[in-house]
């Protein structure tokens, strides 16, 4: 094994940014990319009449209301690590991609606003997290306006999120009366809106200020030494075992807006985040050391390229290297795969990319033959990655377009956005009707404006409501069954499933038809 492929491995740092809408996730990862020297000017998310945005926010209807709603991919040089975010969806309609998303990734960047605390969305996304024993690193930001007490914001991780925390650094005020961070780690103060030079300020070994400092003539500065003090006597200890199995998050205040304490975190979250890890595969654990080049796809996203009218498949790279031009098996097919055309990301701004290694993303040109979830590998021993999350969607539509003329754009537009996994295609099997199913309304509003924009299509969506799908076992079934109340379906693959109208509609079913048996692939998972 070459020195420099173990080195390249090892400084990789594979991370997603995860939060509740609006806790200034996009923010943050502006200014993470700042740091790197990705971008010079940060867009900002809020300021629509700039025509500025944020660089991660890339599809139109993104813009347009200032929310992600995809996953994007950021990669960049810092020190001597190579930082690959992928910046996820906030919006709950958009779990299934953000799900996957943690698939791909060693650790987790979480951000919780320091006024709102933890909220519904954080919380579902920290359980994969948990579940997945993912490394946790925790940012509260906003500290620059008023928000809860930070004692009050540690117990509310710990009690709400089962994880014990380690606060890096701890602030001296908030709001308008925010001094800076008082830096555990490196034992200095931090002031906030000072000048670089005069930003820091070193502490002794008894963690206070030597000698005169006007930061000294602050009441703040007093309770702040009486909460490290409470912090070192009561607090956690810090343990990079803990960290690593997700057991402990570590713990950084800041301000992703105006800039402050984001480097202090990105410099200490490089020196504790894990580099690229072992992964789960149908032959035991593939280690990210090993030469032989291998990945899965988690992410498909059309049209990245409008005047092009692509498809990108995201890779995450497991092991090996990658070059570009190889030929790989993809072992659900049994073919062989070139992989010719190859991308790094910053966000929507593409360059080929030539050579990578474990841990990083990367985009392959998808003429139609990915799915998500596929494992690439130049092993001839046919093994697969861990099956990606599944959802089971809540919400349908009926689906059709409002001009006749137009049926060729518009299936081939089902299709390719069908393929990017956010909504799934179902085919009554009587009438043979289009419906879509989504876990939220925002993804068929996402849907209507995407065919609109990318295959000039117009949509008619009727809405069916909420349904309960069930699968069959057994695909041979009566189609007289179908009814109202217990549609009968095909996805996208081929297999049947019933749609009910609600759990009594199921257990109605259920009692008339021991016969047929049904299943939730979701179960499956748990």
């Amino acid at each position: 094994m070459s020195k420099n492929f173990k080195q390249d491995v090892l400084s990789r740092r594979t991370f997603a940014i995860i939060s509740h809408p609006d806790a200034g996730k996009t923010t943050l990862t502006e200014k993470l990319l700042l740091f790197g020297g990705a971008i010079r000017d940060a867009g900002t998310v809020k300021g629509k009449k700039t025509g500025k945005y944020a660089t991660s926010d890339w599809m139109e209807i993104e813009k347009q209301r200032g929310i992600s709603v995809t996953s994007s991919v950021m990669q960049f040089d810092y020190k001597n690590a190579r930082v690959n975010i992928l910046d996820t969806p906030g919006h709950q309609d958009f779990s299934e991609d953000t799900y996957r998303t943690l698939t791909a990734v060693d650790s987790a960047v979480m951000i919780i606003d320091s006024a709102k605390g933890i909220e519904e969305q954080t919380l579902k996304l920290f359980k994969v997290c948990k579940m997945r024993g993912i490394p946790i690193f925790t940012f509260i930001n906003k500290l620059d306006r008023q928000g809860k007490p930070p004692l009050e914001l540690l117990a509310e991780l710990e009690e709400v999120m089962g994880i014990e925390s380690y606060p890096m650094n701890w602030p001296i005020g908030m709001g308008k009366e925010f001094l800076g961070i008082y830096d555990r780690f490196y034992n200095r103060i931090e002031q906030f809106r000072v000048e670089d030079k005069e930003r820091y300020v070193d502490l002794n070994e008894d963690g206070e200020i030597e000698g005169d400092h006007p930061i000294k003539q602050d009441s703040l500065y007093d309770q702040t030494l009486e909460e490290i003090m409470l912090l070192n006597e009561a607090g956690n200890e810090f343990s990079e075992e803990k960290i690593n199995n997700g057991d402990l998050t570590p713990v950084f205040f800041g301000s992703a807006l105006s800039n402050f304490g984001v480097q202090t975190f990105l410099e200490t979250y490089l020196q504790f985040a894990p580099s690229p890890q072992a992964r789960k595969s149908t032959i035991g654990e593939i280690d990210p050391l090993s030469e032989e080049f291998s990945g899965f796809i988690f992410k498909i996203q059309a049209n990245m390229n409008p005047a092009h009218r692509d498809r990108i498949a995201f890779l995450r790279i497991c092991s090996g290297k990658f070059e570009r031009g190889m030929t790989v098996n993809l072992p659900r097919t049994g073919k062989q795969v070139k992989l010719a055309q190859s991308t790094q990301f910053m966000a929507d701004d593409r360059s080929t990319v030539n050579e990578a290694v474990s841990g990083d993303i990367i985009g392959l040109y998808d003429p139609g033959f990915y799915q998500i979830g596929d494992t690439l590998t130049v092993s001839k021993n046919a093994y697969q990655y861990e099956k990606l999350p599944q959802f089971t969607p809540e919400l349908f539509v009926k689906v059709t377009a409002k001009n006749v003329m137009k049926q060729k754009h518009f299936h081939k537009g089902i299709q390719q956005l069908v393929q990017e996994g956010a909504i799934q295609l179902y085919k009554t099997v009587k009438t043979e009707d289009y419906l879509l199913g989504a876990v939220g309304q925002l993804q068929f509003e996402v849907f209507e404006h995407r065919m609109r924009n990318e295959y000039n299509v117009e949509v008619i969506m009727e809405h069916v409501g909420s349904k309960i799908a069930r699968w069959l076992v057994d695909e041979e079934v009566n189609e007289n069954l179908s009814s109202g109340r217990s549609l009968l379906v095909e996805d996208r693959y081929g297999k049947k499933a019933f749609l009910f109208e609600n759990e009594f509609a199921l257990r109605w079913f259920q009692d008339k038809n021991p016969e047929v048996k049904l299943y939730n692939p979701m179960d499956e998972q748990e």
